[in-house]
């Protein structure tokens, strides 16, 4: 079809369009014409809100109908009772003259006076003419409801034909992109047959040529080119980037800092490795000393057990403990990085090839009597001519046997010592046959006993040995 046949075949619809058009435009003046009819009137309410309010409308106009025909009642019997007593009232004055009770007359005044505002209350309804307005208002009602009705029956039915006038208008829409569409088709396959008959041309002019290895080898060649591109950029980056970085150094070469770098650096060197010198020769002194104090622990401990072994032998009774000695064991769970060695000592009780530590095993004599002899050895090997020997209490937890055996063991010290012109020894005891079996020795001529005189003050005084064996005995 052409594009004249299209549009007369167009024509007839379009004319439907604007039927339906004129159609909607006369509804919607009649809406309008309905709404001015309808204003001041609440289109909201629906039939059976009005149906409610008519009914509710009704009972009070019933209750006030009740109301009123009580009230008339009321009234007329009122009257009537009046009229009564208004007859009595004048026979009694023509017959006897005699006077009604005060009350009496006050409660019929009462009465009559309420009687008369009921009567103008009954004559201003009246005069108002309030029932001919609640007809007025019944037969209004009636009307609203009778024109509400026909208004929702309009209502529907201009909602209907709206929604029969909108599918038309859908329907004349659709119909019309379809046309917009097959006039855009014709229009493109008109455009593909002129491409088609330009590439037949181009074609033909190309002849035999071999047109997908020369696509083929174009995409290569652009690709690479690509690639070259992206190259160069990244090299013409990193150039500039090296150039600013070396204009940089040199400025900074240029300054203070820098300007004798070559000299400082020399001098720097020069100083690490006479660190690094320094450091090797410290190491081996170090080693050497660790080696010497090694060697100098070992030998102290050996001097300082064989003290201990024979001043043990020739002090202790016993046959259970042939001598004590000081083992000392290298602390392996210290620090790494503690370079020094850490010893753990202990003192163990050897009887033939058995060693057993002393702590836990032995009696508090034997542990006192240890004490003692390490002491005396400790003091024998790192005292240079130690010139006092202090003991204070020294025969606490001991037999008599080991007692005697001490005593001995310091008269041999005694002995010993006697050419050391600074030799001093203090023994601070309660034990007087200690201090005896010391005395039997030539060596000790006197001693000092301290106690409280009647003042209760500390007096010192100076015995002889012999007075305290003449004493004992």
């Amino acid at each position: 079809m052409s594009e004249e046949e299209t549009a007369k075949a167009c024509l007839q619809d379009i004319s439907l369009m604007d039927r339906y058009l004129m159609d909607l435009k006369e509804l919607e003046r009649k809406i309008a014409q309905q709404a001015a009819k309808l204003q001041g009137v609440d289109l909201t309410r629906t039939i059976q809100q009005v149906s409610q309010e008519k009914q509710e409308t009704q009972h009070k106009l019933d209750t006030t109908s009740s109301k009123m025909e009580l009230k008339r009642k009321l009234i007329q019997d009122q009257q009537d009772q009046i009229q009564m007593l208004r007859n009595p009232h004048r026979g009694h004055q023509g017959s006897e003259g005699a006077a009604v009770p005060s009350v009496c007359i006050n409660a019929i005044k009462e009465k009559v006076k309420s009687i008369g505002n009921l009567e103008k209350d009954i004559k201003k309804y009246v005069e108002d003419r309030k029932h001919e307005y609640k007809e007025q208002k019944e037969s209004e009602l009636q009307e609203t409801n009778t024109q509400l009705h026909e208004a929702e029956k309009n209502k529907d039915k201009i909602n209907k034909e709206m929604g029969n006038i909108r599918q038309d208008i859908d329907t004349q829409k659709v119909q019309e992109r379809w046309l917009q569409d097959n006039l855009t088709l014709r229009k493109r396959v008109e455009e593909l047959k002129e491409v088609v008959a330009r590439r037949e041309v181009l074609l033909k002019d190309m002849g035999n040529m071999q047109v997908q290895q020369l696509r083929q080898e174009r995409r290569d060649a652009d690709r690479k080119l690509e690639e070259l591109k992206k190259n160069r950029s990244i090299a013409m980056g990193r150039q500039k980037g090296f150039e600013e970085e070396i204009l940089h150094y040199r400025k900074e070469l240029r300054e203070d800092q820098y300007n004798k770098a070559d000299e400082r650096y020399k001098n720097k060197m020069i100083t690490m490795r006479t660190t690094e010198l320094v450091i090797k020769d410290l190491d081996l002194y170090y080693k050497a000393l660790d080696q010497t104090i090694m060697k100098f622990h070992s030998m102290k401990m050996d001097e300082i057990n064989k003290i201990i072994r024979d001043l043990w032998r020739s002090t202790y009774r016993g046959q259970d403990i042939e001598y004590v000695e000081i083992r000392s064991d290298v602390d392996e769970n210290s620090s790494a990085g503690v370079r020094r060695r850490v010893y753990n000592y202990r003192v163990v009780m050897v009887k033939g090839d058995t060693a057993l530590d002393m702590r836990g095993r032995c009696s508090a004599g034997q542990k006192v009597l240890a004490s003692l002899i390490i002491r005396l050895a400790l003091a024998e090997t790192f005292c240079l001519n130690c010139g006092i020997l202090a003991l204070d209490e020294p025969t606490t937890n001991l037999d008599r046997d080991n007692i005697e055996s001490l005593a001995h063991a310091l008269v041999e010290i005694i002995k010993s010592r006697s050419r050391q012109r600074n030799f001093q020894l203090l023994i601070i005891t309660h034990d007087e046959d200690f201090v005896e079996l010391l005395g039997r020795s030539s060596y000790i001529e006197h001693f000092y006993r301290i106690r409280k005189n009647q003042d209760q003050n500390s007096e010192i005084t100076k015995c002889s040995i012999t007075s305290l064996s003449t004493y004992l005995h």
